[in-house]
């Protein structure tokens, strides 16, 4: 029976884009209005977490958020998450109730329909380029004097399969640290099990995050900036850890 798997893995993958069409087409005046002006982000924020309820819940995705602190609604933040999934994005946005701009890699502006949004509302680079990465951190800046939070994905990029966590970039830890915002480390658990870029993979199931408890960056200089870098790293790495052990034990 295990080839009558692979069907079903085209149709599913197949149902995820359609998923993420759907809402788009239908909210689609509210979006051009909510991305006319940066001041009204907020309003793009809400119908973006519409959008990934409606996508998560479509694909059989019962997702539950597990919160050690909650992020204050007045202040702005360094989101961090290991990256393993295309549903990251979002779990993500479902996870965190505070207006943040995901920072990105460019590529993803080329999907049609999606495309055309994400690159008017998240800050694109071209990680081969350091000017573009120059850019970022211009971008990132304007922004968080606006009272919006930043989202990275610090691996910069999807680990291979077999790699629990690749190492981080030291870019979002430096942005936290010239602006003085905590950073908040926030595990996947089950996003690379039900989809993952692996194409024949996945399913409906669970899909779990938990948002640590929030790394100050009060005090600290730009020589802070790689040991801060591990100590969110390490907590995620962890965590993750103790998932996969703990998985293993109930098998």
């Amino acid at each position: 029976m295990a080839f009558l798997k692979y069907p079903f893995w085209l149709l599913y993958r197949i149902w995820f884009y359609i998923l993420v069409a759907i809402p788009i087409i239908v909210l689609f005046p509210l979006l051009i209005i909510s991305i006319s002006r940066e001041e009204w982000y907020r309003y793009f924020f809400k119908l973006a977490r519409i959008w990934s309820k409606f996508i998560l819940i479509g694909m059989g995705f019962g997702y539950k958020i597990i919160r050690e602190e909650m992020p204050d609604p007045n202040k702005s933040y360094m989101f961090v998450a290991n990256h393993t999934s295309m549903a990251d994005i979002m779990l993500m946005l479902v996870a965190v109730n505070n207006p943040f701009v995901f920072v990105g890699k460019q590529e993803l502006a080329k999907i049609p329909l999606f495309g055309f949004f994400y690159k008017r509302t998240c800050i694109l680079v071209d990680r081969s380029s350091a000017q573009s990465r120059q850019a970022v951190f211009l971008r990132a800046q304007r922004r968080l004097k606006q009272g919006v939070s930043i989202c990275i994905f610090p691996e910069g990029g999807v680990p291979e399969e077999h790699i629990l966590l690749d190492e981080f970039k030291d870019g979002a830890f430096r942005l936290a640290i010239n602006h003085q915002i905590p950073v908040v480390p926030i595990t996947f658990y089950d996003n690379k099990k039900r989809f993952s870029y692996t194409f024949f993979s996945g399913g409906p199931g669970k899909m779990r995050a938990k948002i640590h408890h929030f790394l100050p960056t009060n005090g600290l200089k730009a020589t802070d900036t790689k040991a801060l870098n591990e100590k969110t790293r390490t907590l995620i790495w962890d965590e993750l850890s103790r998932h996969q052990i703990t998985k293993k034990k109930l098998l």
